[in-house]
């Protein structure tokens, strides 16, 4: 290449650059339209989040009743598979279940419920159903209610001591 040819391919250093700031096409985006845009994510964050911490309540309950359920049907498989009839004590103030063999002083198991969590029995027998070696039970029904009142109704079929929840209202 001639020196000609090498002037013309660089720009010399006296052409001036490009004019700085907002022009024709030019995109960004000024201080008073970010914080415009952070004020419209802080306003819907402080819509939604309530809505959340309501749904993990909502949770923590639907999971109390399952766990609630589940320590009366362990009762009734025990029952019947020992062949020994089996009594489930509900402590609502203590939000315990203990589960004895009919007779006996000595726990075979135990739940602690959520403190949150309040229990109120419609049984024949108090705060106790016992299911026999043939599945049947006395009965009952449990209302488990959370802070908010949302509820669920834990019922024992006494023909069959099928344990069922099912939510109270809407």
């Amino acid at each position: 290449m001639t020196p000609a040819q090498l002037e013309v391919r660089h720009r010399p250093l006296t052409d001036p650059l490009p004019p700085r700031g907002r022009g024709e096409g030019e995109g960004g985006f000024t201080l008073v339209e970010l914080i415009i845009v952070l004020f419209i994510i802080a306003l819907v964050a402080g819509l939604v989040l309530p809505a959340v911490g309501r749904g993990v309540e909502t949770l923590q309950l639907r999971a109390e009743v399952g766990a609630f359920s589940a320590f009366l049907r362990y009762a009734r498989e025990q029952a019947i598979t020992k062949r020994e009839a089996h009594e489930v004590t509900i402590k609502p103030e203590a939000h315990l279940l203990i589960l004895r063999a009919a007779g006996s002083e000595s726990p075979r198991a135990s739940r602690k419920l959520s403190p949150r969590i309040a229990i109120s029995a419609d049984t024949p027998s108090g705060n106790s159903i016992t299911f026999s070696p043939r599945g049947v039970s006395t009965g009952g029904s449990f209302r488990l209610t959370a802070a908010d009142g949302r509820a669920y109704w834990v019922r024992v079929d006494p023909l069959t001591g099928r344990v069922t929840n099912t939510r109270i209202g809407s």
